[in-house]
């Protein structure tokens, strides 16, 4: 297979550099794949984000214009068929995160009212939420 015929789309490994405004460029590789197994740390971009949108059809060699920050375009560099997949918990794990985020603003928002509500009947202790808080 010729790999310069090859469009990015999910299941492609690309290069690219972006460039910016000041006409630095620098060099970025990631993988493209479905939202649900986006990891940029570990090179997994998702195929819903800006960058992948914008690059989605486009081979090596192509200029691309992209905002973003100081960059301005990115230029295709390579795409080659992906050589590695990505990790398939990677979704279970961002959902524990973000159960775990509303957790915590949910309690921090009780405290927060906690502290400020008074009433005939007496204040609220905080101080059970508090521990709760620190169970996470």
């Amino acid at each position: 297979m010729d790999d310069t015929l090859l469009t990015i789309s999910p299941g492609t490994a690309v290069t690219v550099e972006l460039v910016s405004e000041s006409g630095e460029r620098e060099p970025v590789s990631f993988q493209i794949v479905p939202d649900k197994l986006a990891d940029l740390k570990n090179g997994f971009l998702g195929e819903g984000t800006p960058l992948a949108k914008t690059l989605a059809g486009c081979s090596a060699g192509e200029l691309v214009p992209y905002h973003m920050g100081d960059i301005c375009a990115v230029l295709v560099v390579s795409v080659t068929p992906a050589q590695s997949a990505p990790d398939p918990g990677v979704a279970a794990r961002r959902e524990e995160t973000i159960r775990k985020a509303v957790k915590q603003s949910e309690i921090t928002n009780a405290i927060n009212l906690a502290t400020t509500f008074s009433s005939k009947w007496g204040d609220y202790d905080p101080t059970s939420l508090s521990e709760e808080l620190d169970k996470e």
